[in-house]
């Protein structure tokens, strides 16, 4: 009987204890440690540090405001799973957030516009488009070179980033593709009030497009041949590019990105897989040659600012300072072929740089000056990553 009773009681504090380590809360903790707010900084968790299956009834919640906060999932190998979630939360200087992971049903989940977008554009030959609330970018597909080879009118060779010079936050790629070339009743040419494109790229390297350089010479690859969508949403998109392997002074280059843009960024992420060198150079078109490149080697970025039509505008390449060995102005008569380049290390064949612009006109920065200080603030967060505990 005693036995009995001794098990019994095992068993009950067995299961007690079972019960309690099951609703033991789960604590992220962000930390800032630098001198100033960060915002607009994706926190990614992986399913795997949650140790959960599904993340699909998640919260994220502050322990101090009790608020939930726009989370986003990813599935980032494509099985059909999410994998990954995101959040951005705010951080005041040399601080830490605790936030909860909480169960919580759809309909408690915060909603967000999807600010975060792109697409495939089989409607404007085969463009591939992204955007946020602050900016938009296209690169050109296999049939605008086929058509460039072919000698077809309207075909685009090229395998720099074209910049969309847009003034608004809500998302403008299929309302200027469909009022364009589908109902041709306006031109993304010309600006309305949202902004326009006119940003040439031709052969440039345009935003962030890149080169290998053997000797004194730049060699290009051609457009993408394959892509793939991988997310949109309220905190970020991200697609997959893939491009033919292609030949620098007889080395054979093999190239493919994954792209993200992150809501409240004015930079995309490039994350490059390349195969065939050790250094690579991702260029900004000179344009005009009638701006300015300005740099700085420690901080890890190259600028320019120049102007633009009947405004100014500043592009800019950005890496950490591991990836970021040097820039140059590479200035020739060729057309197009002027760009400054931003040389970057690769290792282990791989290679991530941020690219972007700011556009005058559309109230983000009005000079050189507040353009060249968003970069350095963009280069100390990069280099000083937002720290991430789960307990």
């Amino acid at each position: 009987m005693n036995t009995i009773k001794t098990l019994s009681c095992l068993l009950i504090v067995t299961l007690l204890c079972s019960c309690s380590q099951e609703k033991k809360d789960t604590i992220i903790t962000v930390k800032n440690t630098l001198n100033f707010e960060r915002t607009f900084e994706t926190v990614e968790i992986q399913r795997t540090a949650l140790s959960t299956e599904n993340l699909s009834s998640i919260g994220i919640k502050n322990t101090t405001t009790g608020k939930l906060l726009v989370t986003q999932l990813v599935d980032t190998d494509g099985d059909g799973a999410m994998d990954q979630l995101l959040f951005q939360p705010k951080i005041a200087a040399n601080s830490e957030v605790n936030f909860e992971v909480v169960t919580i049903s759809d309909a408690e989940k915060p909603k967000a516009e999807e600010l975060c977008y792109s697409r495939f554009v089989p409607e404007r030959t085969d463009d591939y488009t992204w955007e946020n609330d602050k900016v938009a970018f296209r690169v050109y597909g296999p049939v605008a070179q086929k058509m460039v080879e072919e000698n077809v009118p309207g075909g685009t060779l090229s395998s720099g980033v074209d910049a969309w010079l847009k003034k608004v936050k809500y998302p403008i790629i299929n309302k200027w593709y469909k009022e364009t070339i589908i109902d041709k009743t306006g031109s993304y040419h010309e600006d309305t009030g949202e902004g326009l494109d006119d940003f040439h790229v031709g052969s440039s390297r345009g935003i962030g497009g890149i080169a290998v350089k053997i000797d004194s010479t730049y060699f290009l690859s051609k457009n993408y041949t394959k892509w793939k969508t991988i997310t949109t949403g309220p905190i970020r998109t991200s697609f997959y590019l893939e491009y033919a392997n292609w030949d620098a002074s007889g080395k054979i280059i093999k190239e493919s990105k994954t792209i993200s843009l992150d809501l409240g960024s004015n930079l995309s992420k490039f994350s490059t897989s390349i195969e065939g060198v050790d250094q690579i150079s991702a260029g900004l078109t000179l344009h005009k040659k009638d701006g300015e490149v300005s740099g700085n080697k420690d901080e890890g970025w190259v600028s320019y600012w120049q102007p633009h039509a009947d405004s100014e505008l500043g592009s800019a390449i950005i890496a950490d300072r591991n990836t970021f060995s040097g820039f140059e102005k590479y200035d020739i008569d060729t057309p197009d072929l002027s760009n400054a380049y931003a040389h970057l290390k690769v290792k282990n064949n791989k290679v991530v740089y941020y690219a972007g612009f700011g556009w005058k006109k559309s109230n983000q920065f009005k000079t050189r000056q507040a353009w060249e200080a968003y970069l350095k603030i963009f280069s100390k967060k990069i280099n000083n990553p937002l720290e991430v505990r789960i307990k």
